[in-house]
């Protein structure tokens, strides 16, 4: 059992290929605070994008603990992760963890997969739009439009596409979960395309919810800070892996279990007077918006 610590552990000088691969990081991210669930998610089926690893494989085992039935959607070459993620939550909580390798950069591909997690579930009731990636620059002319549409894809579209996939198949009191980040708030000078693509995340998950509030199913959205996760270690050199998130007042990054929660809580109940907006989990910094 896995406990949230709330100083900063150090980070081992690492590189990886990316996307990277959370088996590998060093420490390994905590996924699991070890608390108890109390059935507020009992027998909803949830649907996340990038669920095998980061905030995904912790908003994942989240929802088990709280009674979920989980689809996680993932690479294909994050297999290992996926089966770590899926192990845990059966073994653990004895929910089901449907498993779905698809490159939702591509619309087929997410089309594909929500009909194939449609075959095992009937309906679904959470769809958390998470996955993405990034790859650092420091200068705008060095950004490649290959870079950027497969950023913009992964990122944004494949919101829209997995989105429209599921859009029938969810009923009044369904919800929408939104990963932006911090950097669609206070930009990023070494991630403009990422940051651009977590800004248009922002204003897609409040013009979708103005869009489906009269059908019952509300639409929102969380914008991280600095989260140890795979992208980290397969995105920045050594150097800048083993300080990432000193930068912001709380003087270290998240763990992916300190991020789930605010997932549980815009998922459930509790928050069904709560749609179009964003919780900031991001270790103090003051952001508008």
């Amino acid at each position: 059992m896995q406990k949230s610590n709330p100083k900063r552990k150090i980070h081992k000088k690492q590189t990886q290929k990316h996307p990277g691969l959370e088996s590998k990081m060093d420490p390994h991210p905590e996924f699991d605070d070890g608390s108890p669930g109390n059935n507020k998610l009992y027998n909803k089926k949830c649907i996340i994008t990038g669920g095998d690893s980061g905030i995904g494989r912790a908003v994942a085992v989240a929802f088990a603990k709280q009674g979920a039935d989980i689809a996680i959607i993932y690479l294909k070459n994050e297999q290992k992760d996926a089966d770590f993620t899926a192990d845990y939550i059966r073994e653990k909580f004895k929910k089901t963890c449907l498993t779905i390798p698809a490159d939702i950069g591509k619309e087929k591909n997410c089309t594909q997969a929500i009909q194939s997690i449609l075959k095992k579930f009937r309906n679904i009731d959470i769809l958390v739009n998470n996955a993405a990636l990034h790859y650092p620059e420091d200068d705008i002319t060095k950004i490649s439009s290959a870079t950027l549409i497969e950023t913009f894809s992964v990122n944004l579209f494949a919101m829209f596409w997995i989105t429209k996939a599921a859009l029938p198949h969810l009923q009044k009191g369904s919800c929408i979960i939104n990963t932006s980040s911090v950097t669609a708030y206070r930009g990023s000078a070494e991630l403009i395309d990422y940051s651009s693509s977590k800004g248009a995340i922002v204003s897609f998950t409040r013009s979708l919810s103005a869009n489906l509030v009269a059908k019952g199913i509300r639409v929102n959205g969380v914008a991280p800070g600095p989260v140890w996760t795979p992208l980290i270690p397969a995105s920045f050199p050594a150097a800048k892996v083993s300080v990432f998130g000193t930068d912001v007042p709380m003087k270290r990054p998240a763990q992916p279990a300190e991020v789930a929660p605010a997932y549980v809580f815009l998922a459930s109940n509790d928050a069904a007077y709560i749609t179009g907006q964003f919780i900031h989990v991001n270790g103090g910094e003051i952001v508008n918006g």
